[in-house]
């Protein structure tokens, strides 16, 4: 397996991958990727650390790192970082409980004004458009 992820192509490494041939050159001008060398007369050839790295940045992202959070996650990852690597995971795990609670809030809001649409079946005015005309929900 590892033979056959050197010496790719970029359109190979993008399927190895999972991703597309645009991602991979927007994670290089982005700096998360660097662009191998380009021999006279032939094209760039990318290997097995290339799709590790490509899918260390989906993963990241997945777990709702930015690409700037992600491209500081890259420069520890030579593994002697641990510290910093968890507190960086700390703050988005912070960062997502509260987003959490305000997903949380907008579901309450949503269900009371869903709940008062399916009680004024017919009475003319939508309680929703209503609400969110006359009282900014919050």
């Amino acid at each position: 397996m590892q033979k056959e992820l050197e010496n790719l192509t970029i359109g190979a490494l993008a399927r190895a991958a999972g991703v597309n041939v645009e991602t991979i050159r927007f994670y290089q001008r982005k700096g998360l990727l660097p662009e191998p060398d380009k021999p006279y007369g032939s094209i760039r050839r990318y290997g097995a650390s290339d799709v590790t790295r490509v899918r260390f940045v989906k993963s990241a992202q997945r777990l709702g790192f930015s690409l700037d959070e992600v491209a500081e996650l890259l420069k520890l990852e030579d593994g002697t970082h641990c510290d910093e690597a968890r507190e960086q995971a700390e703050r988005k795990l912070a960062d997502v409980r509260i987003k959490l609670a305000d997903l949380r809030r907008i579901e309450r809001a949503l269900a009371e004004l869903v709940e008062r649409c399916c009680a004024a079946t017919g009475q003319g005015r939508c309680p929703l458009i209503e609400a969110l005309q006359q009282n900014p929900v919050g």
